[in-house]
């Protein structure tokens, strides 16, 4: 992908010419495939991952990274909507799932099905989709730090589940 590509779609999305792309900005532009709107919460997410200086917004310096991760994710959820039908349903969730090395009960499984399905339909759109990817990996991270024998068990005190969970940004 060139520059000038970048630099154009950068400007195409900088609507009030600010110089950064808030999260507004992102969200318009983003499309999941079902003409609904991208979910606000994924938008914010992915902000906080290319936001370098913490303001709420991304700067053309961080924009191709963050057009990258968009892109990869795209690619992913492809590889993984079998039927095309541009959500993500159980059965493939489980497969993305295992592909990234996540063996996951079946009750855990309609958990997160449950979690990440904002419209009620039993399948996961594509920016519900990388919302629970991030998530579950930042949890899944956030419990390696515990599980110093790497056996999948940890045991910690309530002030130590709390100060994991709080200082996760996510």
């Amino acid at each position: 992908m060139s520059a000038d590509f970048l630099k154009d779609i950068f400007k195409q999305l900088d609507k009030d010419g600010s110089g950064f792309i808030s999260a507004d900005e992102l969200q318009e532009a983003l499309s999941n495939g079902s003409w609904s709107a991208f979910n606000p919460e994924t938008i914010r997410l992915m902000i906080g991952m290319f936001d370098r200086d913490k303001r709420g917004h991304v700067s053309y310096e961080n924009f191709g990274a963050l057009w990258n991760y968009v892109t990869d994710w795209q690619k992913c959820f492809r590889n993984y909507d079998l039927d095309n039908s541009n959500s993500i349903d159980r059965q493939e969730l489980q497969t993305a799932l295992t592909s990234f090395g996540y063996k996951l009960s079946a009750e855990l499984l309609d958990t997160l099905i449950k979690k990440f399905d904002r419209i009620g339909a039993g399948h996961v759109l594509f920016d519900d989709f990388i919302q629970c990817c991030i998530v579950l990996q930042t949890l899944t991270t956030a419990f390696k730090a515990h599980d110093k024998d790497m056996k999948g068990v940890i045991t910690i005190d309530y002030e130590q589940f709390l100060d994991m969970v709080f200082s996760l940004t996510i």
